[in-house]
């Protein structure tokens, strides 16, 4: 699914104002308690979501031979307590017209990471940001439309930041994407 709103629009899932039942929203994480553990029904649900985003509770339930009532019930605790985060779709970048991915590795002040970050996230092409133990501090993932779309990323829009000290730049040749902490 592209997003929670679209949840709704599927028949067999939860709709607000159906029979009592609401599709819970995800909490940010500064809202959310102490992770617990995943039973195997719940890994379950990740793997069959993880490798389609758009499968029903009916589907999901058939796929996990539990009832619909314990995959909705199932559903809602992992989208409240902020396991599931939201649905989506993956894309191939190539196919997209994203014919450039690359890796920047950025070099923030101290304590700017909050800002820098958020920062990052409204830049276009920016797929994913993560903070690092590293002898760089942020690592961002690209995929732009061409090599000069990235260079105008990287030096004009990156590196204005404020908080950004220096950027380095690999650009990835070939990507392939693992089975992930919830195979199916």
């Amino acid at each position: 699914m592209a997003g929670q709103s679209d949840q709704a629009s599927r028949g067999d899932r939860p709709e607000a104002g159906s029979a009592g039942q609401s599709a819970p929203t995800p909490r940010a994480p500064a809202e959310l308690g102490a992770a617990r553990p995943l039973d195997e029904a719940d890994r379950r649900i990740l793997a069959e979501l993880v490798g389609d985003a758009r499968l029903s509770v009916r589907a999901l339930a058939e796929r996990l031979h539990i009832s619909r009532a314990n995959a909705y019930a199932r559903l809602d605790r992992l989208l409240s307590s902020g396991v599931i985060t939201g649905f989506t779709a993956r894309f191939a970048p190539e196919r997209a017209g994203l014919a450039t991915t690359a890796y920047v590795s950025v070099n923030i002040e101290q304590n700017t990471w909050r800002a820098v970050s958020a920062e990052l996230a409204e830049l276009p092409y920016v797929e994913s940001i993560a903070l690092l133990a590293s002898e760089f501090d942020v690592l961002v993932l690209v995929h732009a439309p061409d090599n000069a779309t990235l260079r105008s990323l990287v030096l004009e829009r990156i590196q204005a930041i404020p908080g950004v000290l220096a950027t380095r730049t690999w650009l990835a040749f070939e990507e392939i994407r693992g089975k992930g902490p919830f195979p199916t």
